[in-house]
């Protein structure tokens, strides 16, 4: 396995040289997976109750089926949990693969994005957590109540709580991904802000896409992305900007400004 070190732009790395820098970066990323996921197993109580948290009081005892169910369940929740811890660490790795492609203008520029990923990924697992899964669960389990008689199985909860939280850690990386787009000159400033009433409907589309499926978290979802569309454009022109001030040439510009 070879030693991670960074590559410059003028770099020249044979094919060999790219591969077996991806297959470090896999590695380490790997490593990280399964450390965390060996703590989170040997803290598999506290990991379960943070879990059940959201939970009302006289329904956090989670029913399981098979003598097998309760061991395979906590295996499941904690590699849930070390994909969520992880997943800003991973994500650095593959931007630190593709950032040498970038020119340094271009790395100083998107160099504060790789700060941002992880700080976006818990920002949208901690809005997940806090906001989202309470009045989803509140808002599932009183939903005609006096029909049914819920009762929650582990398997089945744990899914829906991991992959809500790990679905918030995704779409809060929007900023990213549409400063990304600006930045290798497949979006414009003009088409973002030209096309809002398509991504405002795309955004719904995604929202209700997401894991939780009644409208209250629907609602909930479709709020901070919305936030996070307009907060993009903001930052794509304020990025803009800079670019034109370091490079004194309008026309290196003029792809990130207002104009089409």
């Amino acid at each position: 396995m070879a030693k991670l070190k960074p590559v410059r732009h003028d770099e020249q790395l044979s094919l060999v040289d790219h591969l077996d820098e991806l297959r470090s970066r896999l590695i380490y990323s790997l490593i990280a997976l399964v450390a965390v996921f060996a703590v989170c197993f040997w803290q598999s109580d506290v990991i379960l109750d943070i879990a059940a948290n959201p939970l009302p009081a006289s329904d956090r005892k989670l029913i399981v089926l098979a003598p097998t169910e309760a061991f395979m369940t906590t295996v499941t929740v904690c590699a849930y949990a070390a994909i969520i811890i992880t997943a800003p660490f991973v994500s650095y790795q593959l931007f630190a693969y593709i950032l040498p492609a970038f020119s340094p203008r271009e790395r100083r520029a998107i160099l504060p994005l790789l700060i941002t990923i992880p700080a976006l990924f818990l920002a949208g697992v901690i809005f997940a957590y806090f906001v989202i899964m309470p009045p989803a669960i509140d808002f599932l389990l009183s939903f005609n109540g006096s029909q049914f008689e819920t009762q929650l199985r582990a398997r089945d909860y744990y899914t829906f709580f991991a992959t809500t939280l790990l679905a918030g850690g995704i779409v809060f990386q929007l900023p990213v991904i549409i400063l990304a787009l600006v930045k290798l000159r497949i979006l414009t400033i003009a088409q973002l802000r030209s096309n809002r009433r398509y991504a405002y409907l795309l955004i719904a589309v995604v929202a209700a896409a997401l894991p939780g499926v009644d409208p209250i978290s629907m609602l909930l979802e479709m709020v901070p992305l919305l936030l996070l569309y307009e907060l993009s454009i903001l930052l794509a022109r304020g990025i803009g900007r800079s670019s034109r001030k370091e490079t004194d040439d309008p026309a290196a510009g003029d792809y990130l400004t207002e104009d089409d």
